[in-house]
């Protein structure tokens, strides 16, 4: 399977201006053969949008309504950072859209800050994986990957691939997170994980960058650095039998009683 991330620059709050560019790399991203695309986080609301997070329409219509008809459209499968409005509560989510099935949602565990803590409810952790067209896809949302716990879960649970969009902050340690940590976590769990970033700024935070795609060996099969555009990746999970066969973490973990 070919999945594809889409790094890009949000705007705060202003969601047209958002699904615009959602619907640009869809139409890419397709056009050069991938079967999956991922978004970063709150990429339909933009990670700045505060007090205008619990906006969901566009022209009058569900943005849900929106990406399912683009990944229908195109015979792709979407994922995407979304602001999700449940009864009283506001969860910062990831939405995984099938052109041909209902969404499938995974909110995050681990809220990041002041900021996150005070627009959003935090969920104890969650195993979401989604089987498509072969693989069992898991996510995560951006600092729900910082902790090993997380990622361990969803290996044990048999999950090929973790998409993780985010909006990490520009600075070192956002640089390590994405140079160094991920590869490590892809190769302690023997699975792949695809870590798609804003860039630039929306005026209110700026953002690291550095969207990668990690195997189950640490290499990185696609990068990019600080701007805009796609990254391309062949996730196929038979390439790496003998990393899985040398690194056997998963059999040979032993947990405290």
């Amino acid at each position: 399977m070919i999945v594809a991330g889409a790094q890009f620059q949000p705007v705060a709050g202003d969601i047209c201006a958002n699904l615009e560019k959602i619907k640009a790399f869809t139409s890419e991203a397709k056009a050069a053969g991938a079967a999956v695309l991922i978004f970063p986080e709150l990429a339909v609301q933009g990670y700045g949008a505060a007090d205008q997070m619990g906006e969901h329409h566009i022209n009058g219509k569900p943005v849900m309504d929106e990406l399912q008809k683009l990944a229908k459209d195109n015979d792709i499968a979407l994922i995407v950072g979304i602001a999700e409005q449940v009864g009283e509560h506001l969860f910062n989510s990831a939405v995984f859209v099938r052109p041909d099935e209902g969404p499938v949602f995974y909110r995050k565990s681990h809220l990041y800050g002041p900021y996150e803590k005070g627009l959003f409810k935090a969920v104890d952790p969650m195993t979401v994986i989604v089987p498509y067209q072969g693989l069992k896809i898991g996510m995560l949302i951006c600092y729900d990957v910082e902790f090993p716990e997380n990622v361990r879960r969803l290996a044990k649970s048999g999950a090929d691939l973790i998409a993780v969009p985010t909006a990490t902050p520009k600075g070192s340690s956002g640089a390590f997170i994405a140079d160094k940590m991920l590869p490590t976590r892809a190769f302690e769990n023997q699975l792949f994980i695809a870590y798609i970033n804003f860039c630039g700024s929306d005026g209110v935070f700026f953002y690291q960058g550095g969207a990668g795609v990690h195997a189950p060996d640490g290499m990185t099969l696609a990068s990019t650095g600080n701007g805009e555009g796609l990254i391309f990746a062949e996730i196929k999970p038979s390439n790496y039998e003998k990393s899985r066969a040398e690194n056997t973490y998963l059999q040979d973990l032993k947990t405290v009683p």
